[in-house]
């Protein structure tokens, strides 16, 4: 394979060729279900088991040090291995910062609110997926739009936070929409990448993200409307 060729395949939803294994489409869709579970347990776990009050004593910018170089370190597996196991352990890398994030988070709601704001997430999430199927071409049309939109959404958040210090409820509705879309995008290329067992994990870690920021979102709009 040469260079071209090698730099296609780090991009996961850009791969044409098969490495490894093709599965069937269902076997191919039950393992991605498979790794978006494990996420979830494992942040449920984590929710569970590691108290709040031992990652908010836990130095800020050591955190956000790791918390990135974690994050970083586990995208930059999943998308150039080609490897399933190398492709689950940055998928991990990934999910496990992301659980304290949502433990820090979920600490300040109801878990009555928690268990809705799953609920709708699911509901969201299965119907967009079901969208990715039926309108893939829509939503690859729509993606640079949603990367515009979150890039912007994201410098406001910083301005509003950091020089402002106040928030927009609107932004956390924008967002669920920018995710929504993402979403369906990822689901709809998923799909139309070679089926491999690396493959699925790959797209499943871009899937995870999608859902979790979806669930964040919707979880602090339930906690907002609530009060």
């Amino acid at each position: 394979m040469g260079m071209g060729n090698d730099n296609i395949a780090n991009d996961v939803f850009n791969r044409t060729a098969v490495d490894g294994e093709v599965l069937s489409d269902g076997a191919y869709n039950l393992a991605m279900g498979a790794v978006l579970c494990w996420g979830f347990l494992v942040n449920w776990w984590m929710v569970k088991n590691i108290p709040v009050e031992v990652i908010a004593g836990v130095n800020p910018w050591v955190f956000l040090v790791g918390y990135f170089a974690s994050c970083f370190l586990g995208v930059y597996l999943f998308n150039s291995s080609k490897s399933a196991l190398v492709s689950f352990l940055g998928y991990n890398l990934v999910v496990v910062p992301f659980g304290f994030i949502i433990n820090v988070v979920v600490a300040r709601y109801d878990t009555s609110l928690v268990l809705e704001a799953m609920r709708i997430t699911g509901t969201v999430t299965l119907g967009m997926m079901v969208l990715g199927s039926m309108f893939p071409a829509f939503f690859r049309r729509i993606a640079g739009a949603l990367t515009a939109a979150l890039v912007l959404v994201i410098i406001v958040e910083l301005v509003d936070v950091f020089v402002l210090h106040k928030q927009h409820g609107i932004i956390d509705w924008i967002v669920v929409f920018i995710f929504c879309g993402y979403v369906g995008y990822d689901w709809g290329r998923a799909n139309n990448i070679p089926k491999t067992l690396d493959n699925a994990v790959d797209s499943a870690a871009a899937l995870y993200m999608d859902i979790i920021n979806l669930f964040l979102r919707i979880l602090r709009i339930l906690g907002r409307r609530r009060r």
